[in-house]
């Protein structure tokens, strides 16, 4: 619309001359050195955030590769081997008519972590370059850190099945080097996340220093 009027700029609580607890959320006065309620350090930004971000980050982008190209689980009946991997798996569940149960796992495997990667990179990239933070962006970043726990689904039915199918020769199931390399990425992403310091996302049109 012509005459809608803009979007009035976020009042931060750095504009307005007060620094939040990170560890309780209780709110001082601006250079306030410690807590009154916890007792915790005060800063008003995390300086170093970004660094642990893009090195949490592309720890797990480089071992998400090792995840998806050698075996998630070692299948072992009357003495013959075999090994799937994650898409591997996928593509086995629908040819036995798991359909729904495929889907979660491709999801939970491959959506899901592929677009952590691509989230935490596109906020870290905008904080950066000083482009302006909405609430949509940091609705996108507590979606990130919410939805990071369900990663580990794949993880989970691998050492359930581990645990249960032990028969010997008859048959057994094994994870594989890749569940390490999944659980390790999945760990490293949910780091990245958690080390994303959000009030950062709101300094950017301030052109504050990040």
């Amino acid at each position: 619309m012509a005459n809608a009027e803009r979007a009035q700029p976020v009042l931060t609580a750095r504009k307005a001359g007060l620094v939040g607890c990170a560890e309780c959320g209780h709110v001082h006065p601006k250079g306030t050195p410690t807590c009154s309620v916890c007792g915790s350090g005060l800063a008003s930004r995390d300086s170093a955030s970004l660094q642990r971000v893009w090195a949490w980050l592309i720890a797990g982008m480089v071992i998400y590769i090792p995840a998806n190209v050698y075996p998630m689980l070692r299948t072992t009946t009357f003495g013959a081997t075999q090994e799937s991997t994650i898409v591997g798996g996928v593509i086995d569940l629908v040819d036995h008519g798991s359909i729904g149960v495929a889907l979660i796992v491709f999801v939970a495997s491959v959506i899901i972590p592929v677009s952590k990667f691509i989230a935490i990179a596109y906020l870290a990239l905008r904080v950066q370059r000083g482009k302006p933070g909405t609430s949509t962006h940091f609705h996108l970043y507590e979606f990130v850190e919410f939805i990071g726990r369900w990663s580990m689904i794949d993880v989970f039915v691998v050492a359930i099945l581990s645990a249960l199918v032990q028969l010997n020769f008859v048959a057994s199931i094994n994870p594989g080097i890749a569940a390490v390399s999944f659980a390790l990425s999945v760990a490293f992403t949910m780091i990245s996340a958690n080390s994303f310091d959000p009030r950062l996302i709101w300094d950017a049109p301030e052109g504050n220093p990040v």
